[in-house]
């Protein structure tokens, strides 16, 4: 399932090497602000959540930008068929966001 949804990122973070067995990886996670679950009223506020968002090219184009700010990103839930995750395979700066 394919949606759009407006995220606060508050970083980034690119990783890309060699695993010892020879294996390449090269990714890049973002780090956006997601609200806490207060469906039984014990929770309030928000908290960061960590979504893939592609290689660690990803971040070049977007660590010029003040930290944090909003974006409207292109979101698809998958499945495993056991476990659902949400990816990110997209974002396009908006504005820079409110400091608290």
């Amino acid at each position: 399932m394919k949606f759009q949804s407006q995220i606060t990122v508050v970083g980034m973070k690119a990783n890309k090497g060699t695993m010892e067995n020879g294996q390449a990886y090269d990714s890049t996670k973002v780090y956006a602000l997601t609200d806490l679950d207060n469906s039984k009223g014990m929770s309030v506020g928000q908290a960061t959540s960590e979504f893939n968002i592609g290689t660690s090219d990803e971040l070049a184009k977007y660590k010029h930008l003040p930290f944090p700010f909003v974006a409207m990103a292109d979101c698809e839930i998958v499945t495993s068929g056991k476990a659902t995750k949400t990816v990110i395979h997209a974002i396009k700066p908006l504005e820079p966001a409110k400091k608290s």
